[in-house]
């Protein structure tokens, strides 16, 4: 059973989280649990967000403390919130789920479109984090009920877009760089996410 959210923020608060490991040798286990932790050390301190599972939707809280809420305990979706997180500036973050109305399943061509376009930013982010971590990545166009998306001309525009953001890496200025730093140093061993190791895990 999934735990709540507020469990999760009970934990970080009353009891120090471990300090996790930079990654041996061995292959590790996706486990989101770890990504909470990793997550609470590179960024609690000083910005007041924690990460957690549990939700049966993900959901970002603005807090105090801000709340990235993520879908049960799936690896991928906590990848792809915080790269919503990333993506979001200082006055998005003040607000719940930043400020957006999101369109459900069900959206027409026109309403698909702008979703893609708004997308296309965080799951390029979230591929970059998923070659950081080694875990195989497929962009999700989201509507399964309504107009017909172009599956390959958004992957397309994600991977550049992720492409793009490496040649930009700064993680003492960028929180998206160094949650890529924390993940290959967990994930990899430090090795740095490069073009061949994005392409190793698109689907």
């Amino acid at each position: 059973m999934s735990r709540s959210c507020s469990d999760s923020v009970i934990t970080l608060h009353s009891a120090a989280a471990p300090v996790l490991e930079a990654a041996s040798p061995a292959v590790r286990p996706f486990d989101s649990r770890d990504l909470e932790r990793l997550f609470r050390q590179a960024f609690h301190a000083e910005f007041d967000t924690v990460l957690c599972g549990g939700g049966d939707e993900p959901i970002y809280l603005a807090g105090p403390p801000a709340r990235i809420i993520y879908t049960r305990d799936y690896f991928r979706s906590a990848l792809h919130e915080v790269a919503h997180w990333c993506v979001a500036g200082t006055a998005r973050r003040r607000q719940d789920d930043y400020g957006y109305w999101y369109a459900p399943d069900g959206r027409d061509v026109a309403q698909q479109r702008l979703f893609e376009q708004v997308e296309v930013a965080p799951q390029a982010l979230e591929l970059l984090f998923c070659a950081a971590c080694g875990h195989r990545f497929r962009v999700s166009v989201d509507n399964l009920d309504g107009g017909a998306a172009d599956e390959r001309a958004f992957r397309e525009a994600v991977l550049a877009a992720a492409l793009a953001r490496l040649g930009t890496l700064n993680p003492a200025s960028q929180r998206w760089a160094r949650w890529l730093a924390v993940l290959s140093d967990f994930y990899r061993g430090g090795a740095a996410v490069t073009e061949a190791a994005v392409q190793a895990v698109l689907r």
